[in-house]
């Protein structure tokens, strides 16, 4: 798993580049306060390596709370930033600071 991001000068936009290896898996998206917790907006493209792999403008200035979903299971990147506890999914999500 890695997260590469990519400030843009002229803009407050940061390109966050979300991998994430799953060589057996059909589908993995990135999901998060960035897109409504939305799988289909998050969703990731496979690469012949086996990594899913997806670059999503975000705002700067902020953080946001993700996880990964990997063939239905929700996965944490170990490279976020922070780990925030919700009480809704009663279990920590990975925080990005951009």
């Amino acid at each position: 798993m890695s997260i590469k991001k990519q400030f843009i000068k002229s803009k407050p936009v940061c390109k966050v580049t979300f991998s994430i290896e799953a060589k057996d898996a059909t589908s993995a998206s990135v999901v998060g306060d960035f897109n409504n917790w939305s799988i289909e907006e998050g969703a990731l493209n496979k690469l012949k390596n086996g990594t899913f792999k997806g670059v999503f403008n975000l705002d700067t200035n902020a953080s946001y709370e993700f996880k990964y979903v990997v063939d239905g299971a929700y996965i944490n990147d170990e490279e976020a930033d922070s780990f925030k506890w919700n009480e809704f999914a009663g279990t920590e999500n990975g925080v990005l600071v951009v």
